[in-house]
């Protein structure tokens, strides 16, 4: 139940009514409340951004500035180790405080909370805060203590009234306006309003922000700890160069030695049969795995915007073939199933944990986008949505929040590996547990290959069939790549121990390593690490040992990465670009805490002992991403959608040809760039996901340069199929039907009314794409078409072509019940439709049998 209190009314005869409220609600934090205004006020400021940064024996300096600026240098005594040992010692005593009270006694007595309350107008001041609760205020000294008071414009420096900053002189006037409230909260003597209602919305929100980091940074200290992470992290990259290498890694990483090695592996292109017994335990094991999608990244690089609103959106709402990323994630997920429901003829839904965030509103749009979608038939309960807090990204130079305008730093999501203790906190592993999960598969959104043939089953099935507590699944890194590398790290602790474990290292903290991205490092040792993708296995039970512990491990792979600017837009719409970045957390390294420990060193043979493990493929078959916008005159395709598009149609053209069907081959990206792709194929995962699956559906024929291939439909046949221009099959039931259930929601069964469709010996020739027109984007599968051959399967349709030549511009648009043959005849085309007899409504006429043979999957067409 919430309670509000007036704070400031405004009345007068002539004037709207101004109300300035606090709210209270109960959140994870204390009592939190919540500021609102209510009608706009009739005087408003605006005010420039001040920034200041201080050290016990330094007074701070107040910047002001009438024009844009990048970028303004620390001062030029600024200590960092002194600020460290100040910070450490603040957390520290807030550690051992058992109550708010006290907490606040221990800020007050800080000595940058006595440097800026004794301010001449430190009376004014005190008296702005009192108007917080406790909890706000405890935030609010927090920021301060930090060094951080130029987010909230209170500049610790006496300014002489005449002098005064907008904010500062809107604060005494508030000030002076509490000062005429009656106890009833009546204005005795009416005056103007000073807050715009714009800034109350960024003071609400700023509170909601510290609350958050106050509450998931508590295993190091909150806010303070945030800021003791981010300054001593700052001053590493700062200082390191005066020491060796070697030295400060052994420091960070609390060892006597450590050398790192490129990681042996099970290579699934060469070791062909242990790969396909490894897949068939991951699909054994469904009934035991989750999945876990880290969605909560801001994908600036994609510069994704809503034509409609011009609002920013984030990565998971790219339209990409046809469809969002997270649309294809789920289409991948239930082609899993559906292949497990054809083996065993058990359907399970897989529990779905999303982790989102509030940047690009990431948490509102994908909610909307599950709810529109109906959650994809698989009814809400399957999923949970838990969101990432926001944090401040800070100037390279000093470790100063960086701010957009009064009471609004500007804030990123704090990278994936906050998804370990988030999960924790917020009961995702419980609820996985509920629902019988012992391990999860981990992808990214914006990986559109990871689920090709047998790579993401492979990875689970050792993990599950094992008994290991992490797995990645890697690949060949791509030269330039902006991407980590897996390793075997061999360490002696500091107890004369040795360890050992598969980990991954950042692209960021290479040069800590001695690692380049040339073909030699510094040290001697070759590049040729794997690729780190992201791509992972987890048992579930020991990660949520590490989520749940309440000390850095549950934040592992710390990073700040200021290798790329903060673009920001302050107040008066000037655009800054400053060397900055935010603490990281990296979720691949929670790696780190699965080391297996020997009491003395291991020369050889130790990795198939670890509980780390990883799975090596062909890149195009395990990685290729759409992070990135392609700028009009780039040559370079790597992460972007047309690059990735092109993996997709390389892997279409593998399988393909597996399967005695003629095409061209597709030639290095510069081609593409100049003439786009030499045709589309787009297959429906549930065609087979394993590509051994696919390659009994598929026979003979061949596929024309300039052609377009579309198959959504899992239930299919194509014998010695020509095709000349466009042809495009599309089943309303793909993989099943939809039925109510007792809830009230769609889930999607299996199996049940199919559509179908046999092609044999059939000639497909027409027109096709308008491979001239400039409007067309390939990668969304957004084309003009002068002709096609559409088939439209309604419900349970079927719809079948044999020795035919169908040529020009035609759809087949199957009713539900119905089967459509298509034959030749003395006169032309023989078009048939008979409703399906009532036996076969729910099972069809015909359909695929999958049965294991050993560690193979074999078809058989069964006619009814």
């Amino acid at each position: 139940m919430s309670s509000t209190t007036p704070i400031l009314h405004q009345n007068n005869h002539h004037q709207h009514r101004l109300l300035f409220s606090f709210t209270s609600k109960t959140t994870p934090f204390h009592s939190l409340h919540s500021l609102h205004f209510k009608r706009k006020p009739l005087l408003s400021f605006s005010s420039s951004c001040s920034a200041s940064s201080s050290s016990q024996q330094h007074q701070s300096i107040t910047r002001v500035s009438t024009a844009p600026v990048e970028y303004a240098p620390p001062p030029p005594d600024f200590n960092f180790h002194q600020e460290i040992s100040r910070l450490k010692k603040l957390r520290s005593r807030l550690a051992v405080s058992q109550s708010l009270s006290h907490k606040l006694s221990v800020l007050d007595s800080d000595s940058r909370l006595k440097n800026f309350f004794n301010d001449k107008h430190s009376n004014y001041f005190a008296r702005v805060l009192a108007s917080l609760n406790l909890d706000q205020l405890f935030l609010i000294k927090c920021v301060i203590a930090a060094g951080q008071e130029h987010v909230l414009n209170l500049e610790p420096e006496y300014v002489e009234s005449e002098a005064r900053s907008d904010i500062k002189s809107a604060l005494y006037a508030l000030v002076e306006f509490i000062d005429r409230l009656d106890v009833n909260g009546r204005n005795s003597e009416a005056k103007d309003a000073v807050l715009e209602i714009e800034q109350v919305k960024d003071l609400n929100k700023l509170l909601k922000t510290l609350a958050e980091i106050e509450q998931f940074y508590d295993c190091v200290g909150g806010i303070i700890g945030y800021q003791v992470e981010v300054l001593e992290l700052l001053a590493q990259s700062k200082f390191e160069r005066k020491t060796t290498k070697s030295q400060h890694v052994h420091e960070s990483m609390e060892c006597q030695f450590l050398e790192i090695h490129v990681p042996s592996g099970l290579d699934l292109s060469q070791n062909t049969e242990y790969a396909a017994q490894a897949a068939l335990w991951g699909i054994e094991g469904l009934p035991e795995l989750g999945e876990i999608y880290p969605l909560g990244g801001s994908a600036d690089r994609l510069g994704l915007v809503d034509h409609e609103t011009g609002e920013c959106l984030p990565a998971a709402m790219l339209p990409y073939c046809g469809r969002t990323l997270l649309e294809g994630l789920i289409r991948d997920l239930q082609a899993r199933e559906f292949l497990y429901f054809k083996l065993y003829g058990k359907q399970y839904i897989t529990p779905v944990a999303i982790m989102t965030s509030s940047a690009k509103n990431n948490h509102e749009r994908i909610t909307s986008l599950c709810e529109r979608l109906r959650w994809f038939g698989r009814g809400q309960s399957s999923f949970q949505l838990f969101e990432q807090p926001l944090v401040p990204a800070v100037d390279a130079e000093d470790g100063q929040w960086l701010v957009m305008r009064p009471f609004a730093p500007v804030c990123k999501p704090g990278g994936h590996g906050a998804i370990w203790k988030l999960a924790h906190d917020k009961g995702i592993f419980k609820w996985f547990h509920d629902n019988g999960r012992k391990g999860a598969t981990v992808r990214q959104v914006s990986n559109v290959v990871a689920a090709t043939d047998l790579t993401l089953l492979a990875l689970a099935g050792i993990g599950l069939h094992h008994g290991k507590k992490l797995g990645f699944a890697s690949c060949k890194r791509s030269s330039g790549a902006t991407e980590g590398i897996n390793v075997l790290i061999e360490k002696k602790n500091l107890d004369g121990k040795w360890a050992y474990g598969l980990s991954c290292i950042e692209y960021t903290e290479f040069d800590k390593f001695g690692i380049t991205h040339g073909p030699f490092s510094s040290n001697g040792l070759r590049a040729d690490f794997p690729a780190n993708t992201n791509i992972l296995y987890v048992d579930l039970a020991s990660a949520e040992l590490v989520g749940s512990s309440e000390n850095e491990r549950s934040l592992p792979g710390m990073v700040l990465n200021t290798k790329k600017p903060i673009v920001y837009m302050n107040n008066f719409g000037d655009t800054h670009s400053v060397p900055g970045g935010r603490l990281e957390c990296t979720m691949q390294n929670i790696a780190d805490n699965f080391l297996n420990t020997y009491s003395s060193r291991c020369y050889k043979g130790v990795e198939d002992d670890l509980d780390t493990f990883m799975v090596y493929n062909e890149r195009r078959r395990v990685t290729s991403s759409a992070k990135k916008k392609r700028k009009h005159a780039d040559m370079s395709l790597h992460q972007t959608p047309e690059g990735s598009f092109l993996d997709i149609l390389r892997n279409a053209y593998d399988i393909l040809c597996q399967c005695d069907i003629k095409l061209p081959e597709i030639e290095g990206n510069d081609k593409y760039i100049d003439d786009g792709p030499p045709y589309l194929i787009l297959l429906h995962p549930a065609l087979g996901l394993l590509w051994e699956v696919t390659r009994q559906k598929f026979k003979g024929g061949s596929v024309s340069k300039g052609s377009e291939l579309q198959i959504e439909v899992a239930e299919f046949l194509w014998r010695n199929v020509q095709l000349d221009g466009s042809l495009i099959i599309v089943a309303e039931n793909v993989m099943g039907s939809t039925r109510i259930a007792d809830n009230g929601e769609s889930i999607l069964q299996y199996g049940h009314r199919c559509g179908r469709c046999k092609l044999n010996n059939v000639k497909v020739l027409n027109k096709g794409i308008d491979w001239d027109c400039g409007d067309n984007t390939y990668w969304k599968h957004d084309v003009q078409r002068f002709e096609a051959l559409k088939v439209i399967l309604h419900g349970n349709a079927e719809f079948e072509a044999s020795d035919v030549t169908l040529q020009g511009n035609h759809v087949f648009e199957v009713p539900d019940g119905h089967k459509l043959k298509i034959t030749s005849g003395n006169s032309g085309l023989v078009v048939q439709l008979d409703p399906i007899e009532q036996n076969m409504m729910d099972t069809g006429s015909w359909h695929w049998n999958y049965k294991i043979n050993g560690s193979h999957i074999v078809l058989e067409l069964v006619e009814l």
